[in-house]
């Protein structure tokens, strides 16, 4: 039996491949010898296999991707947005109570801190969690 991928000098592949119009321009041609010579190396080491295999993990990524799965890839995707979102919003409003209100007394914060910037740090910190606090009152996430 014959093999029809005879690469040999003038054998069945090559001389179709030098009929197709695609093939038989020499931009194309000059283009395809420089893109054998980039992935020669990977080829001779072996490691073009690893891209191979990499294709076929997405393609069975694709196969599997159904209905439900889509849904629930979704879903978790539009929780990660809402919490990112909610998060940023607290950081924002905390920032910017605590840059217009007056900085709490030593007295308020257990006299745990004398320090200013301290004070204004943990003052921050208490603005963030009651906006945290109030978000999560008002609009509780459903499951």
């Amino acid at each position: 039996m014959a093999n029809p991928t005879n690469t040999a000098a003038g054998g069945p592949l090559i001389e179709r491949l030098n009929q197709e119009s695609a093939f038989a321009d020499k931009a194309t041609e000059a283009g395809l010898i420089d893109l054998a010579n980039k992935v020669a190396p990977l080829i001779q080491g072996r490691r073009f296999h690893n891209v191979v295999d990499l294709l076929s993990l997405v393609a069975d990524g694709v196969d599997m991707a159904d209905d439900a799965m889509i849904q629930k890839m979704m879903s978790g995707y539009e929780d990660l947005v809402s919490n990112a979102w909610m998060l940023s919003n607290a950081v924002r409003y905390a920032t910017n109570e605590a840059g217009q209100q007056p900085v709490p007394s030593r007295m308020g914060l257990l006299r745990a801190a004398g320090d200013e910037d301290v004070r204004r740090g943990l003052h921050f910190m208490i603005q963030f969690l009651a906006v945290l606090g109030r978000q999560t009152a008002h609009g509780a996430v459903e499951d």
